[in-house]
């Protein structure tokens, strides 16, 4: 049975999320019907371009470029700054309303997602009509339009929902490959960046049919892993399924966007922190253990890298958390600037599951490099206690824990007055006891004094 597959994306989702708050708020523009674009703060990091409407790409307005540069471009263009809480709430409204209609779905980003149609398919006289009642349905009950893009593979229905828009259906079914999509330039190839793109040009090849015709042994040679990976998907070859999970199984995560351009280790450790306590927090109050960390990173550029490892004992100790977010961090940072750094737990577990007793469990080993500028288990960490009267400070103190990492590999070093799993969750339920009854600014990390 051919599998059918849906990419819904939403347009311009950020411009059109805000401009629906505005209109909500009593604003008569709609931010969708002039040249506006969402962008970063001018006054505290080099602006960027998030999303644009349909008439400022008319002026040549692209994702990504600096404000000022689309400023020059359209000197009347409106700029709204994001707002993050709402594109998340927003978000989770659509994937829930997706969600009752097929539990088959497999969410990307905060704007887009596959949904397996397969097992629903018999329910609706074709996808195609079914996709239209999909998308009309979200345009009529919130507001903001969607593409929807259907195909039997994942980066086929991916590439049909960046068709033309918006509020469209398009299909790109893997026998329509040779006529729909290899005319098209091959940056418009998903995963094809500009370097791959250049490095293609250099070659000759300018459409996506170029690249296919092309054998697979001259792309790999020049662009080697990725190159293959361009070139099966040039030919429609993509063996991927929908990666659906029980609304349960997600895992609770966490992201920032950074209020200037990190490119220090010092200072990635430091949101490091801050993401793994908020994590921590949201799995102790979910009553959940996490068995796998996973840490993303969004380099200015926007391209994005992430990284995941799995947990000798699932856990929700803010400690062990950051640990193997260091870690991770480590292990996947290429030196680039950093705008968004994000931290997700998954393979949730019940704390009453039986977990097997490691050596490791009698000390919280660190997981940094002996080196590093920002010790994941710290001599003396201060924890400041905010009250009504005054403040004061309980200090932490423990015994050193440090990797040496040789060859790509990590060494753990111990102490005995290293504090034990339980100590750490003993520590955790204290912080999280005294943040309930006193508020969630009660509890402030000492290294977090400085920040406002």
């Amino acid at each position: 049975m051919e599998q059918i597959i849906f990419h819904i994306d939403v347009n311009s989702a950020y411009l059109s999320w805000s401009s629906l708050k505005r209109l909500e708020n009593g604003d008569s523009t709609d931010l969708r019907t002039i040249p506006a674009i969402v962008g970063g703060d001018m006054e505290r990091r080099h602006g960027v371009v998030l999303a644009k409407s349909i008439p400022a790409k008319k002026y040549g307005v692209v994702t990504g470029e600096p404000i000022v540069n689309a400023l020059r471009k359209c000197p009347s263009l409106v700029i709204e700054s994001p707002d993050h809480a709402l594109y998340n709430q927003k978000s989770r409204e659509l994937m829930h309303f997706l969600s009752d209609i097929c539990p088959e779905i497999e969410q990307l980003s905060v704007d887009e997602c596959f949904m397996d149609f397969t097992p629903i398919k018999n329910r609706y006289p074709s996808p195609e009509e079914a996709a239209e009642t999909i998308k009309n349905q979200i345009r009529d009950s919130f507001g903001f339009t969607v593409n929807i893009g259907i195909s039997d593979k994942k980066v086929l229905a991916k590439m049909a929902s960046d068709f033309k828009k918006p509020d469209l259906v398009h299909t790109l079914y893997s026998r329509e490959i040779d006529k729909k999509m290899w005319p098209l330039p091959v940056s418009s190839l998903y995963m094809c960046g500009r370097s791959s793109a250049e490095a293609l040009r250099k070659l000759e090849i300018k459409t996506i049919g170029d690249l296919a015709k092309t054998s697979e042994e001259i792309i790999v040679s020049h662009l080697k892993s990725h190159g293959r990976l361009l070139w099966e998907y040039a030919n429609g070859i993509d063996d991927s399924t929908v990666a659906a999970a029980p609304s349960e199984a997600k895992g609770i995560g966490n992201s920032i966007t950074l209020p200037k351009d990190v490119t220090e280790e010092t200072e990635a450790f430091h949101y490091l922190l801050a993401l793994s306590d908020s994590v921590a927090g949201r799995l102790r109050k979910a009553g959940q253990l996490a068995g796998m960390i996973s840490v993303e990173i969004k380099y200015s550029s926007f391209k994005t890298a992430s990284h995941q490892m799995t947990l000798t004992n699932p856990t929700n100790i803010s400690q062990v958390i950051y640990d193997a977010s260091c870690r991770l961090f480590l292990e996947l940072w290429n030196g680039s600037p950093i705008r968004l750094l994000g931290v997700r737990s998954s393979k949730l577990a019940d704390p009453s599951e039986p977990s097997q007793l490691s050596l490791f469990d009698l000390g919280t080993a660190s997981l940094l490099p002996a080196d590093s500028p920002l010790p994941a288990d710290s001599a003396a960490e201060s924890v400041h206690v905010h009250r009504a009267e005054g403040s004061h400070a309980m200090q932490r103190t423990s015994g050193s824990y440090t990797t040496q990492r040789t060859s790509g590999s990590y060494a753990e070093k111990s102490s005995p007055a290293s504090p034990s799993r339980e100590k750490l969750a003993a520590l955790d339920k204290t912080l999280d006891a005294i943040r309930q009854k006193y508020g969630s600014s009660a509890v402030v990390r000492g290294s977090f004094l400085k920040d406002d």
